[in-house]
């Protein structure tokens, strides 16, 4: 059983997993976040990291995204946005498009659930994959 919120303690790997998540927004899988927590403690592990941010996914500190089949990432924004993911490099972005309450509503009254939620990735080639398929097509 999970423990609650409230006794979730924030230990020091904690927040420095925490406080470098916050630095980025490029929502890191572990296996990077820990790259970037190791410049702060030499001496952790990689399953420590994924460890405490499936805690503190589990706990509501930060959020835990599954996009596009990919690996796992982490987003420290938990205020309900939505995602943006490229398909030619897997970079996901968040996205700046209001977050439509009224799914939520619609689903409740075509369902008998109670809705606690939705989860809406958007999908697109970003920037950067767009200019390169541009250059790569003047040959």
């Amino acid at each position: 059983m999970n423990a609650p919120t409230n006794m979730f303690r924030l230990t020091t790997q904690r927040q420095i997993i925490l406080e470098e998540l916050a630095k980025v927004r490029t929502h890191p899988t572990a296996s990077e976040l820990y790259d970037m927590v190791r410049k702060r403690l030499p001496r952790i592990g990689l399953g420590t990291v994924y460890r405490n941010l499936e805690l503190m996914a589990e706990n509501g500190m930060i959020l835990k995204l599954e996009v596009g089949g990919t690996q796992k990432r982490f987003d420290a924004t938990t205020d309900n946005h939505y995602h943006i993911r490229c398909t030619t490099c897997g970079k996901v972005d968040d996205i700046d498009v209001p977050v439509a309450d009224s799914f939520i509503e619609k689903a409740g009254e075509a369902s008998s659930y109670h809705i606690l939620g939705h989860h809406v990735e958007f999908a697109g080639i970003c920037p950067r994959c767009l200019n390169s398929r541009r250059t790569d097509s003047s040959y």
